[in-house]
């Protein structure tokens, strides 16, 4: 969970002022002892990393999903000589899903009642 930065001044400045070890100030603001930790160390909160693909050209995926939508990604992974990992993280970038149904179930018909009653 990501605290706000005016939380964290405020966390750090009420140890101080009342000389808080940083457990005790954990207990009482309800947070773990690491988090003050690190927030001694920077009060800044880390952003997302935010890496390109590097063995992955993202262009050619697009492509291979436009003209293979139901691809599997090992088959994808195997054109484009990456591993299937590495085809997953970078269809999740690109916000691409696939959601099959494997399994069907048949409604009755009035055949099939007949041809139960007949046996």
């Amino acid at each position: 969970m990501t605290y706000s930065a005016d939380f964290r001044q405020k966390v750090l400045a009420i140890k101080e002022q009342e000389g808080l070890t940083q457990a005790e100030a954990a207990e009482r603001f309800g947070v773990g002892v690491a988090s003050i930790t690190r927030w001694n160390k920077c009060l800044e909160s880390k952003s997302m990393r935010t890496k390109p693909a590097t063995k992955l050209d993202m262009k050619a995926l697009e492509e291979d999903v436009k003209m293979y939508p139901d691809g599997y990604q090992y088959e994808r992974a195997a054109r484009l000589g990456v591993c299937q990992r590495a085809i997953g993280y970078a269809l999740k970038r690109l916000g691409v899903s696939y959601k099959k149904k494997h399994c069907r179930i048949r409604k009755r018909t009035k055949t099939h009642d007949s041809s139960f009653r007949k046996k």
